[in-house]
Parts: C-alpha cells; sequence; structure tokens
C-alpha cells in the first residue's frame, strides 16, 4: 500500500487526517484544455468549506455538551453513592 501524505501528516494507516475548510478553498487544480469554469469550482469550492466550517463547530458544541454531561453525571453519581450508604436499608 502506497503511503500517502497531506498537510505534512501520514494518511492510510489508523484515522485518515481530516480535510479542513482552508484546504478545501487554497485547493488548486490543474489546468486542462478543455477544463471547467474556474470560477465555478472557487464557488463550489468556497460553498464546501463554509459547510465544513459550520460542521466543525458544531461538532466543537457537541463535543463540549458531552463533556459537560458526562461532568455532571459523575458529580451526580458521585452524590448519590454518599447519600445511599448513609442508609440502613438492605440495599
Amino acid at each position: 500500500m502506497a503511503k500517502v501524505y497531506r498537510s505534512g501528516r501520514l494518511y492510510g494507516t489508523g484515522h485518515p487526517a481530516r480535510l479542513t475548510p482552508h484546504e478545501v478553498r487554497t485547493r488548486t487544480f490543474d489546468p486542462r484544455r478543455r477544463g471547467v469554469d474556474p470560477d465555478q469550482v472557487r464557488e463550489f469550492l468556497a460553498q464546501v468549506a463554509d459547510e465544513l466550517t459550520d460542521l466543525c463547530r458544531q461538532v466543537r458544541l457537541l463535543s463540549d455538551e458531552n463533556e459537560r454531561l458526562k461532568r455532571a453525571l459523575c458529580d451526580w453519581q458521585t452524590r448519590h453513592a454518599r447519600e445511599c450508604r448513609r442508609n440502613e436499608g438492605p440495599w
């Protein structure tokens, strides 16, 4: 299997390097004799980069919320365990 590098990182084993909005915006293509309209390509790349930016923001917000909920659950479990020890019941 050939090893391919992108953004200075090895691609092909484990988790691949993620495409960033900046990489989409700055991507260039080799000119062709009967190629596509470069303005349309740039417009499309800008649209993809904008969507990538929004998705990255959403992932970051959800990750933060996930961490907050994990901490809250851990705190609740700790308080609940302390209260349960005080009970005289069979459980």
